[in-house]
């Protein structure tokens, strides 16, 4: 019974390693994703969610939850104004079942 329990938080502590849990950062040499969204969804590399619970977000599938603190987050991201500037072009979708990667290429950014 303690090696189930210990098995389970293992697995549910990677689980949350892998979580897309972002903070916005205010200043680019802070962040580890340099990020521009795009106004069209084929111009994206990837389709991000924001999801409104911690628990919802996703394992590098485009479903965000945005902390308020940077030690709660998996990637500390920051907008950039020019798309020439980001490592990450992003399209907000307004359904959960379209967030997802269109460039998987890009994928190891959020990792």
């Amino acid at each position: 019974m303690k090696k189930l329990l210990l098995i389970s938080i293992i697995l549910l502590s990677l689980n949350e390693l892998k979580a897309q849990k972002v903070y916005s950062v205010d200043r680019e040499s802070y962040a580890d994703v340099k990020v521009f969204v795009v106004d069209r969804e084929s111009y994206a590399d990837l389709l991000v969610y924001k999801v409104d619970r911690e628990s919802y977000a996703g394992n590098n599938d485009g479903k965000w939850f945005f902390v308020d603190r940077e030690s709660y987050a998996k990637k500390k991201i920051y907008f950039v104004d020019r798309e020439s500037y980001a490592d990450l072009k992003i399209y907000f979708v307004d359904r959960e079942s379209y967030a997802g990667w269109r460039n998987s290429s890009k994928r190891a950014l959020m990792y």
